[in-house]
């Protein structure tokens, strides 16, 4: 469901001047247009920089995703953008995020942005394991009912949203909106990504080449990943069946060819 975006100029003058005291002054506000999912998204233009800047309703229905990104930052490494500061005030929460300028990676088949893509999922799940010390969901507990608990269980940071849109590339590749994160088996957002590369036009036996190229996917129990394709697929029919939408069919197609990739080449008998 989509939000209501907000221009920088719709909030309370008491809450842009809190936020000027962190940035020493704001000369431009520019809506982002695309991307983030929230009621106010918009580039800073100040004195000691660009800031990126997001938030909405501090009582509002997605504030909690909001606070948790905030808690989550500091643990994070350098391929995520820096919080630089959290303001809440007039019944609004913002967050000040280090602005990162790039374009989204392009995932179709023969791209050069495929390397990167492996690279930083490989840094990930490296640096993110063992979980940092910060209370977040067990992917067994937001997979309740839809897979056995013991095969996604682990003890790594995910992102859990592969969306190329929140891929950044610039100067380097960057990860953004960790408002979604889970603790669970360190293969599991390369898995989600397979995903993706299947829906860009990569064949699932190309995309698990690509994803071979990261360790955690490699060690990963293949039981595991055989069971997650099916249930990744659940997940997406049951999705599209109660909220249509039309991203959300080709995303159900590529798990569903995942998964017939994996079973096909299952031994005939167990």
């Amino acid at each position: 469901m989509p939000h209501h975006r907000h221009h920088w100029h719709d909030l309370p003058g008491s809450l842009r001047r809190e936020v000027e005291r962190h940035t020493g002054g704001t000369v431009q506000a520019e809506i982002v247009s695309d991307g983030a999912s929230c009621e106010l998204a918009v580039t800073l233009e100040t004195p000691s920089g660009r800031v990126f800047c997001k938030g909405g309703q501090a009582d509002g229905r997605t504030a909690w995703l909001y606070r948790k990104e905030a808690r989550i930052n500091r643990w994070l490494p350098d391929v995520v953008p820096r919080l630089r500061w959290t303001v809440e005030r007039d019944g609004w929460l913002l967050l000040g995020f280090e602005h990162v300028p790039g374009r989204y990676p392009r995932l179709a088949p023969g791209s050069p942005d495929l390397d990167a893509v492996a690279d930083l999922l490989a840094t990930l799940s490296r640096e993110l394991t063992p979980c940092p010390p910060v209370e977040v969901q067990p992917f067994t507990a937001r997979w309740r009912g839809l897979i056995a608990p013991e095969l996604v269980d682990g003890d790594t940071l995910l992102h859990t949203d592969m969306t190329p849109r929140n891929f950044l590339f610039g100067d380097r590749l960057r990860l953004v909106d960790w408002s979604a994160p889970c603790r669970g088996a360190a293969w599991i957002d390369t898995a989600f990504m397979l995903v993706r590369l299947i829906r860009a036009g990569h064949s699932p036996a190309d995309a698990e080449r690509w994803a071979a190229r990261i360790p955690a996917f490699v060690e990963a129990d293949a039981k595991a990943v055989t069971a997650f394709a099916a249930a990744l697929a659940d997940l997406w029919e049951r999705a599209q069946r109660t909220a249509p939408a039309p991203h959300r069919g080709p995303l159900l197609d590529a798990a569903r060819q995942w998964h017939t990739h994996r079973m096909s080449r299952q031994p005939a008998s167990t």
